[in-house]
This record gives C-alpha cells, sequence and structure tokens, in this order.
C-alpha cells in the first residue's frame, strides 16, 4: 500500500477528500500529509445545508494529527468556501476538524485523555505542544460540553463557597445533587453570586427546583428567598454545616479550659484538640485510651463534646415532629449548661431551625457538594494553583462538569 492510500486509511478520508501528497521529513522527524477533492465536489452550506459549488478556497490550513509513529503528523488543506444565497458566503465544514479548531478530531479526543490524567504542563509534554495549546483545547472541550447540556435546571441542588486563594477569595459553586456535577461557579460568595445562576433561568424556571441545600451563609439565604420561588419550604441546611458550628463550638470550650488549667500547672488538655473533634464511631484506636480517659474527669469540654454528639440523633428521626420534641429537649440541655460557646452555637441553630428540619421532607445533604469540593482541591494542588480565575473555572468544569467533551465525530473520546 503506498503512502497517499495508507494516509487516506489513517485520516478515515471518504470521497470526495483524497490524499494527494506526503511529505516526510527525517531531520524534524515530521510528516505533512496535503488533502483535497475533485473540482467538481459540491459542498453544503453549514448553516442550512444545501448543497452548492465551490465558490472559492480559504488559504491553506494545517491541523495537527495524531503522530505515526514517532514522527510529528500534520494535515494540510484549502477549505472550500461556498456562496448560499440565504446566509452569504461560509466555509464548508471539515470531516476531520471542527471549525476553528488546528488539531483534528482524533488528536483533540487524544488530548482531553491526557489532559483528563495529568495537569496542563504535564499534558502539553506528553502531547509535544504548547502549555497554551493545551490549555485551548481544554477550554474548546468545555464549551462544546456545556452547548451540548444545554440549559439544564437539577431538581435537587446544593450550593457551596470553595477558598480559591489565601486573602479569604472565595467562589460559589453550585451542583446537581443527583448528577454529582458542577453546574455554576460565581465569583465570589455574594448574594449576587449565587442570584446570577437563578436569574439565567427565571423565576419561572426556578419553580421547576425542588431542593436546596446550603448552608446557614445569609447571601446564599436571601439569594434563594429572591429568586426561588416558594424557596423557604425547599431550603435545607446541610448538616454536616450544621455540625461544623457545634464542633467549633466545642472546640471554642476546649481553649478555654486548657487555658485556665495551665494556669494551674495542669495540662490534661494538652495535644487533645483532634480528640474531641471526632465522632465516637471515628476515633482510632491509638487514642481511645487517652480520650476515654480524659472523659472521666469532670470538664466542661466533656460536657460540650456530649453535646455535640447528642445532636447527631435529630437526623436519624422519621419526622419532623419527632425531631422537633428532640430539638426541644436538646436546646433546653445546650442552653442551661453554663457554657457560652455551646449557648451561641445552639441559637444559632434555632434562629435557622425551619429549614433545618426541611431536612425531613427532602433528605438531602451537601455532602455531594463537599466531595466535589475535595475532588477540586486535588485538581488545584495538581495544578499548584491557579492565578488565573477562568482557567480555574474551566477546569473545575472539565473535571467536575458531568461534560461530554469529545468531538462529536470521535466515539467516547477512544482515538484512531
Amino acid at each position: 500500500m503506498e503512502s497517499k492510500e495508507l494516509y487516506r486509511h489513517l485520516l478515515g478520508l471518504t470521497e470526495p477528500w483524497t490524499v494527494e501528497r506526503v511529505e516526510l521529513d527525517m531531520g524534524q522527524q515530521r510528516v505533512d500529509v496535503y488533502v483535497g477533492h475533485a473540482s467538481s465536489t459540491r459542498f453544503a452550506c453549514p448553516e442550512c445545508a444545501r448543497e452548492l459549488a465551490v465558490y472559492d478556497h480559504s488559504g491553506e490550513r494545517v491541523w495537527r494529527h495524531l503522530d505515526s509513529c514517532q514522527f510529528l503528523t500534520y494535515l494540510h488543506a484549502s477549505p472550500p468556501r461556498v456562496s448560499c444565497p440565504e446566509h452569504g458566503v461560509r466555509q464548508a465544514l471539515l470531516p476531520w476538524a471542527e471549525a476553528g479548531s488546528r488539531f483534528t478530531h482524533l488528536f483533540e479526543a487524544l488530548a482531553i485523555n491526557v489532559l483528563l490524567a495529568a495537569n496542563i504542563k504535564r499534558a502539553a509534554q506528553l502531547l509535544r505542544i504548547s502549555w497554551d495549546q493545551a490549555q485551548h483545547l481544554m477550554e474548546r472541550a468545555v464549551v462544546r460540553g456545556r452547548a451540548a447540556k444545554g440549559n439544564t435546571l437539577p431538581k435537587q441542588i446544593g450550593v457551596d463557597e470553595k477558598a480559591i486563594a489565601k486573602g479569604h477569595q472565595y467562589m460559589t459553586l453550585v451542583c446537581d445533587l443527583e448528577e454529582a456535577t458542577v453546574e455554576y461557579i460565581g465569583d465570589d460568595r455574594k448574594e449576587e453570586s449565587l442570584a446570577a445562576y437563578f436569574k439565567a433561568f427565571g423565576p419561572e424556571r426556578c419553580t421547576e427546583i425542588e431542593a436546596i441545600s446550603l448552608d446557614m451563609w445569609p447571601a446564599f439565604i436571601g439569594a434563594c428567598e429572591a429568586n426561588v420561588p416558594g424557596a423557604g419550604q425547599k431550603m435545607v441546611f446541610d448538616r454536616f454545616h450544621i455540625m461544623q458550628h457545634v464542633g467549633k463550638g466545642v472546640d471554642r470550650v476546649r481553649k478555654q479550659e486548657h487555658k485556665a488549667l495551665m494556669a494551674q500547672g495542669d495540662n490534661t488538655l494538652a495535644r487533645s484538640k483532634y480528640l474531641w473533634l471526632y465522632n465516637a464511631e471515628n476515633m482510632p484506636a491509638q487514642a481511645r485510651e487517652r480520650f476515654d480517659e480524659i472523659k472521666q474527669d469532670n470538664l466542661k469540654t466533656g460536657r460540650a463534646w456530649a453535646l455535640k454528639e447528642s445532636l447527631r440523633e435529630l437526623w436519624s428521626y422519621h419526622s419532623a415532629g419527632w425531631a422537633k420534641r428532640f430539638w426541644q429537649r436538646w436546646y433546653f440541655w445546650a442552653t442551661h449548661g453554663r457554657l457560652p460557646a455551646m449557648v451561641e452555637a445552639a441559637k444559632l441553630i434555632a434562629r435557622h431551625l425551619p429549614n433545618v428540619l426541611t431536612y425531613f421532607k427532602h433528605r438531602i445533604t451537601n455532602a455531594v457538594a463537599e466531595g466535589l469540593n475535595s475532588k477540586i482541591a486535588t485538581i488545584q494542588k495538581r495544578a499548584c494553583g491557579f492565578r488565573n480565575r477562568d482557567h480555574f473555572k474551566i477546569a473545575v468544569y472539565f473535571h467536575c462538569g458531568g461534560l461530554d467533551l469529545y468531538p462529536a465525530s470521535t466515539t467516547h473520546g477512544q482515538p484512531g
């Protein structure tokens, strides 16, 4: 089989496209494949698919293709243009690449697989392209995937914040709790950061939202109430964030008591910070003995920890009524225990109790959002951080958006 016929098969070219010549440069380890078509060929208008005669050709363009063994391979062609009576002069669609791309479909699919497995710098090295080209391929994949996904609105969403840099720099994440995907990323964590997501759909479509899991951040609450009809019955304040507030109360009690004990020369609570943050069943075996010993002492920290552990039972009830009865008993205990930090935590939860109890209507948490947050943290670490917010957003959508990233003419992103 001669080289022209070989590359016609390797490129997957069909009529009217043919390989006109193949040039091999051993010094640069490069193969250049020149492609053309018969002069009588008619091409479809990319807008209306009407078949038309060739109007003219654009200048020669070059696309990077999959390597031929160790040789860099480039495809050359002068794209034909048609003159449509309705849409004017348009470039015909090419079977090997998308409009505006300088890479073939198969190379883009390979690049996406590599980018999913490595950071941009390493992916660019493996693909033998520049960092900017690798970033551009990622951006194209995200734009293509989000366009294919369309204007979908999840039934159950989770709202969370993500710190992206030092100095209290945040982004707002909206997640689909059923599909475990990131649907939206907003700058900062202000009310308008989340409101922009809802406004893109409008109040009529936002009625389709069944439940929203979020923490008790006032800006997020305000955005939901202002933009989602019936938000009061749809918002569920996340149990993990609630327990986080109570855990912080326990830690404040420990710090105060440790300081007082150390003033008396008692180091009972020294190096015990993390013992009090564990749930009882998750405590490591090597820490259990010391923890049980400390618990024997009549410490304020022990009482605060007992309050924390007891509150976890709230979400084990099957109805809001029984859960509310439990809450009333727990609240009395917490507010009469003479532990100011725990009193403060109890009153914070009490102010938001109606939307704590909506859990028993929707039974959702932000566990999915927290899992995505961990995945995003891994992406940040792998990239050694992001100085460019737009690059950060693209990376999150690429890895966590649940998008079909591959060109339409490839099958499941498997090149060649």
